[in-house]
């Protein structure tokens, strides 16, 4: 199984998520958070913005939907600008449903 962790702008939320949906990825958790990247926030005039509005998405899915998931979001998300975001992948070992006890290998 595979752990993606994509940070992508607030307002393509909506896009990414229905798209997600659509092609049956639905299961995920959605976390508001603040960061900046390579361009350490913006300038506003006098003003220095160095930690923007994000939005992280986690999803674990099997490994051979990996690739689809990351295509998913990258042309869901992406509008061409600097601080469109960035996903990461990782593999997961084990997993378990806290419920049942149930592990997922």
């Amino acid at each position: 199984m595979k752990m993606i962790r994509a940070i992508i702008r607030p307002n393509k939320e909506e896009t990414v998520l229905s798209t997600l949906d659509k092609a049956g990825f639905s299961s995920l958790t959605k976390l508001h958070v603040f960061g900046r990247g390579k361009q350490k926030g913006i300038q506003v005039g006098p003003i220095l913005y160095d930690e923007l509005p994000k939005l992280m998405l986690v999803l674990v899915v099997e490994d051979k939907d990996a690739a689809k998931v990351v295509g998913i979001i990258e042309n869901s998300a992406r509008t061409g600008n600097i601080g469109d975001g960035k996903i990461f992948i990782s593999s997961v070992l084990e997993a378990y449903t806290i419920r049942t006890g149930e592990q997922k290998l």
